[in-house]
């Protein structure tokens, strides 16, 4: 159940469901069901919208009721802050996902005078489709959905604002999805198949990755140890001077670019990190003209500020926000839209990095990544991803499931070392994480 659905999406399945009460039972019955399973039993107010919303509210107040809960339905427009104020538990049922306007000031003091706050389906004013605040939304401890999940669920600050979001499954018949044809999922395991050896497999056959390093090497040592302990069969460190390689697997080559590009078997490459813009710039240019498969990051993105169309070639770009506004301009209000232009622009899959990261394919399809800790909020972590990426690219994978590994075996791993995890830590991490996976 990883589909994600826009709130158009969800409105066109329920309209395709049918048996509207029988759902609207469902969904009120399974929020009450969540509130008895995690709070004692206090008095509630249901703030009550005029939609759909609403109803699973008041359904809810229903069977909250029936389990001997003190229980006052309001209408939200007509509500008073003192109401809100006396009640110990507040039922948000004021608008759902598809919210197309600003929560006006009126509901947003209600809002605000609430001590705990449950919301049905999502926060009212977070918008279901970017996870962007229209105007206000109030903290939830709890947030329950139904059916699948939207994009809003896992984007910021809307992901944030839910608190512990529930999905539950309300009866609504999965054959409605058939005509949806969903584009976008919450990135998870279901989305790929890691590389598996063979009897016969040997290390050019495992792919070969080849990382182009600058004077400062760290960057792109980090990203070698990755590709190297993600499968890569070869894995060359290719720099300008002769230097003491920390791994005793790794191979060094001071090679010109243009000799190493000979080389047939050099079918991946690593082009950006501790690269330096002008000679990042230049090698991007050659490796694309070239043919190859490439991984751009850092440097690499930075050569192309206000120039998108030089990423064209690539196989995944790696920007984080600062990066990916410098070449395509400002995100706007959707991340998850802004990631798609950006790979139907150039072409390339495109990881947007940050707490909810994004990826995304040129045919539109991208998923959502919601397993990376904030611990991995540290220097050198968007070189290891770059190199994982790499070594699943050598290793055959298609450029946006490779992505969507990448993404996730990184937070994976960060998740397995736990707070003060360092970039150096990571590669060592992946080899039990992929295991994992079987």
């Amino acid at each position: 159940m990883n589909e994600l659905l826009t709130p158009a999406e969800m409105a066109r399945a329920d309209a395709a469901a049918g048996n509207v009460a029988a759902l609207m039972d469902a969904a009120g019955r399974a929020v009450a069901r969540a509130i008895l399973q995690r709070y004692k039993p206090c008095s509630v107010l249901v703030l009550a919208g005029p939609g759909n919303n609403g109803g699973d509210g008041k359904v809810a107040a229903r069977y909250l009721a029936q389990a001997g809960w003190p229980v006052r339905v309001a209408d939200a427009f007509t509500a008073t802050i003192e109401q809100v104020q006396r009640a110990e538990l507040v039922i948000d049922a004021i608008f759902g996902a598809g919210l197309s306007r600003d929560v006006s000031p009126q509901i947003a003091d209600l809002l605000r005078a609430a001590k705990r706050i449950v919301a049905v389906d999502v926060p009212s004013g977070v918008d279901g489709a970017t996870g962007q605040v229209r105007g206000y939304a109030p903290q939830a401890e709890l947030t329950i959905t139904f059916f699948r999940k939207k994009p809003g669920h896992l984007l910021y600050p809307g992901r944030g604002l839910c608190g512990k979001l529930l999905l539950r499954d309300i009866g609504m018949p999965e054959r409605v999805l058939e005509d949806i044809a969903p584009q976008a999922w919450e990135n998870t395991p279901a989305l790929f198949t890691l590389p598996r050896y063979e009897a016969t497999s040997h290390k050019y056959s495992a792919g070969d990755v080849t990382v182009l390093c600058g004077e400062l090497a760290g960057a792109a040592r980090l990203a070698c140890a990755a590709a190297r302990r993600a499968g890569a069969g070869m894995v060359t460190l290719a720099a300008t001077t002769p230097m003491v390689l920390p791994e005793a697997g790794l191979i060094l080559r001071t090679d010109p670019l243009a000799t190493l590009l000979q080389d047939a078997r050099r079918h991946t490459w690593i082009v950006g990190p501790g690269l330096g813009v002008a000679r990042a710039g230049d090698a991007l240019a050659q490796l694309i003209a070239a043919g190859k498969t490439i991984v751009a990051d850092a440097d690499a993105l930075t050569a192309c500020t206000g120039a998108p169309e030089k990423l064209r070639g690539t196989a995944i770009i790696t920007p984080h926000t600062g990066e990916f506004v410098r070449v395509f301009g400002e995100i706007g209000p959707s991340k998850l839209e802004a990631a798609r232009r950006a790979a139907a622009t150039t072409g390339t899959v495109t990881i947007l990095k940050g707490a909810d990261t994004v990826i995304a394919a040129p045919d539109g399809r991208a998923a959502i990544n919601t397993n990376a800790p904030a611990y991995l909020a540290t220097g050198g972590t968007g070189d290891v991803l770059a190199g994982l990426s790499a070594a699943l690219l050598a290793q055959g994978m298609p450029s946006f499931e490779a992505a969507c590994a990448a993404v996730w075996l990184h937070g994976e791993a960060a998740r397995s070392l736990g707070p003060g995890l360092l970039a150096e830590g990571l590669p060592a991490a992946l080899p039990q994480v992929m295991a994992a996976l079987g």
